[in-house]
């Protein structure tokens, strides 16, 4: 089969061998150059610590485990210095997490060019170097976008089956971790990849799964249940099982590796599963002893601990070039800023508001009960777990099954909580929401860093059409917190609702609530009462009405006192339900601005709250004249800090303002 004529834009076969290096033997005796794995580990301590000062969070745990593979890894990939290594194989790192200790590696080899002063810039919104690997925006770099758990594996897939319909001379490598192989994408692939070669119809495959029993919030045996029977299922699947009990030993790791590689290219009816022991934040103490594996970077800005942190990982050798990298960091540590905060309204994030509501209801001798897949820290509900621990289970790494578990709760009559971040569950979790409004089984998500809310992390993680891929299934009510107090008192009406219309024998909504990553003040308006399916008008005026929610309420209110000093009055009315438009409170601020309406979101324009408005407004026949703020059809990047991708893309204080003057 002849392929359409594509250009390939990942970067050439470096020339040089790493700038630091290490000698090991291959399986004929030879010897061959490697990557230094304590290197790959020092450059992505530097690294995440510039990444943490401009105010971002970085992963540590999983690229320390994957040094020794990914050195080994490349180096056979690089092998061949007369041959562009992607004519030889597929790449696919499944293990997003561990993206930033590949940049390391590459920048070692100076692979498309990277320097050590690249990685400085690293999930900052100038650099190409983003949270997790993406294609759009590193071409170079990365062949297909990884960050989502357990879709490289069935992409990798797709990519051995199209080089064996091409005629290509190509082996696929594909790196998971443990953790990833509890989601139902990669399951589905360990049954497929073996079933497809089997048949003639696969290149040679090889998978390579670090298996440390640990995934972002603790111990995957502990917290969830044991991957072992998993695992010892893959012979039985069809795959050559190869086991390395050492995997942070580079030269039985590369030997291994060798011998899998070779055993896939001699029988490509056998793709070849390389079971690797890793230890999740190997090479410091305290991160390989910690539960989550030191799964984020464990030292704050300007930490003082940074150059021990590196004389552990160098065992006490650590280069000059490094040790003066970090003394140069910790040199350039600025002096406190006295605080310009003036408001006394407490900022905390949203989460806290949803977990103090669900205990609330416990105590109430409601049967709550929260089905988690992983990021329970992250999206605040560990706090109820922690107050009843027989109300909760986690999942492991699987937002579908957690979904629709819960459906089996509800069904029961139990009134269940799922929480994961908003990406995951409007993608992974979209069928099993949509089976849950089908079999009148009502849930309640939370679904957090929505938008561009978790900045850093990239494209990969941004839900830019939350609303769009949810407002529209029967029986769902969207609401988009933008503070704790919100949060609360939405949540306490959700769970009350649901118990009500139950138990009244009517057909209850699902409530998807969310929400954004960044603190926020506690309230907005002090006197709000948070009347479910109610627009909240937090400022009255008489020019133009501001409509916005979630994160962009505060730049409402900042851009509405600055339109004040400008002779210009506005409405800002907060807007949490978005499928639910409240008619009468938008007939009433728009009558009383002239019609001038202004729209402001973290979400695509199409399909996003705006959208949903205005087409309510024009069906009802009210008068108005709108400017809508939001993201035009593209995806996001990694950025410090989510005001960078709302100035970059048109959701600033200033393009209010903009937006409102131009009427």
């Amino acid at each position: 089969m002849k392929p359409l004529n594509l250009e390939n834009k990942l970067a050439q076969t470096p020339k040089n061998d790493p700038k630091y290096s290490t000698t090991i033997k291959s399986i004929d005796g030879s010897e061959m150059t490697l990557g230094c794995p304590k290197v790959t580990r020092g450059l992505v301590a530097l690294m995440n610590q510039h990444a943490v000062i401009g105010g971002a969070a970085c992963h540590w745990g999983g690229p320390a485990a994957f040094a020794e593979m990914s050195s080994s890894l490349h180096a056979i990939m690089f092998s061949n210095k007369k041959r562009n290594w992607f004519e030889d194989y597929n790449f696919v790192n499944d293990a997003g997490h561990a993206e930033n200790g590949i940049y390391a590696l590459r920048a070692n080899y100076g692979f498309d060019n990277l320097t050590f002063e690249d990685l400085r810039k690293f999930r900052s919104i100038e650099s190409k170097l983003t949270g997790h690997g993406e294609a759009h925006l590193n071409p170079e770099g990365v062949y297909l976008s990884n960050g989502p758990l357990g879709s490289g594996v069935p992409q990798a897939q797709g990519l051995a089956l199209a080089d064996k319909l091409i005629g290509n001379e190509r082996t696929t490598l594909c790196v998971l971790s443990d953790g990833g192989s509890m989601e139902g994408e990669t399951k589905e692939s360990f049954a497929a990849i073996p079933g497809l070669a089997s048949k003639g119809k696969m290149n040679p495959f090889v998978l390579i799964i670090s298996d440390n029993n640990t995934k972002l919030s603790g111990r995957i045996e502990a917290d969830s249940f044991s991957m072992e029977p998993t695992f010892n299922s893959l012979a039985t699947l069809g795959w050559n099982v190869i086991h390395e009990e050492n995997g942070n030993d580079l030269q039985k790791v590369h030997n291994t590796l060798e011998a899998a590689i070779l055993e896939a290219k001699k029988n490509p009816k056998k793709p070849v599963c390389v079971l690797v022991k890793t230890v999740k934040g190997f090479g410091v103490k305290s991160t390989e002893e910690s539960a989550s594996g030191g799964h984020g970077f464990p030292l704050k800005a300007y930490d003082e601990k940074l150059t021990a942190f590196l004389d552990e990982i160098f065992e006490d050798n650590t280069p000059a070039e490094f040790s003066e990298w970090a003394e140069e960091i910790l040199a350039s540590k600025p002096a406190p800023k006295e605080s310009s905060t003036t408001s006394s309204v407490k900022s905390e994030k949203v989460q806290p508001g949803f977990a103090r509501a669900a205990i609330e209801a416990v105590e109430k001798g409601l049967p709550v009960f929260s089905v988690s897949s992983d990021l329970q820290g992250s999206t605040g509900i560990n706090d109820f777990q922690k107050a009843y621990p027989e109300n909760f289970v986690d999942v492991g790494i699987a937002e579908s099954n957690m979904i629709n578990t819960a459906v089996g709760l509800s069904k029961q009559g139990l009134i269940p909580i799922v929480d994961t971040f908003a990406q995951f569950a409007i993608t992974k979790g979209n069928l099993p929401l949509i089976m849950s409004s089908l079999s009148q089984a009502p849930i309640i998500g939370l679904f957090s860093h929505a938008g561009f809310q978790d900045a850093a992390d990239g494209a990969s993680h941004q839900a830019t059409t939350y609303l769009a891929a949810t407002s529209s299934i029967p029986h769902v009510t969207t609401v988009v917190c933008s503070c704790s107090s919100e949060a609360k008192s939405y949540m306490s009406t959700a769970i009350e609702n649901i118990k009500r219309e139950r138990e009244a024998g009517r057909v209850a909504d699902s409530v998807l609530f969310y929400f954004g990553r960044e603190n926020h003040p506690e309230y907005y308006k002090e006197s709000l009462s948070y009347e479910w399916g109610k627009a909240q008008v937090l400022l009255e005026g008489s020019d133009v009405t501001i409509v916005t929610n979630g994160p962009l309420v505060q730049k409402a209110l900042n851009a509405a006192a600055e339109l004040a000093k400008k002779g210009k009055s506005a409405t800002v009315i907060n807007n949490p339900f978005a499928n639910k438009v409240d008619l009468e409170t938008f007939k009433t601020a728009l009558s009383n601005t002239n019609g001038n309406l202004v729209t402001v979101e973290d979400h695509q324009l199409i399909g996003g709250m705006g959208s949903m408005l205005v087409h309510e407004l024009a069906m009802n026949d009210v008068k108005f004249r709108v400017k809508s703020l939001a993201n035009h059809g593209k995806f996001g990047q990694s950025a410090y800090m989510a005001d960078e991708l709302y100035e970059l893309h048109g959701l600033s204080e200033n393009h209010i303002i903009e937006a409102c003057l131009s009427f």
